[in-house]
């Protein structure tokens, strides 16, 4: 699985329903920070060449629980991509030194 990198962005517009946008980074991220601005308000920012996706709290207010649950799972999710891409990297170091 090689290939160049990229960004995939869709967009599906059906009537009777909200907008749809999707974006995929296959390139990549050239930065991730999560900062609070002076109003109290947090956010987190992926950020790559071709697209920046920011996730803040609801309705740019105050945090909710709501708001909790989904940075929980961000985290959750972010610390399982860590670990499957750490087992992988280790994977094909151990792959590639084998093949040596």
């Amino acid at each position: 699985m090689t290939g160049r990198p990229y960004t995939h962005l869709s967009m599906s517009i059906d009537p009777g329903e909200r907008p749809r946008i999707g974006i995929s980074f296959y390139a990549s991220i050239s930065r991730a920070r999560a900062r609070v601005l002076e109003s109290g308000r947090p956010y987190l920012v992926l950020e790559s060449d071709e697209a920046d996706v920011t996730v803040s709290t609801t309705g740019a207010g105050p945090v909710t629980a709501e708001d909790l649950d989904i940075a929980r799972e961000i985290f959750n999710a972010a610390a399982r991509y860590l670990a499957d891409c750490e087992r992988m990297h280790a994977e094909h170091a151990q792959a590639t030194d084998s093949a040596a």
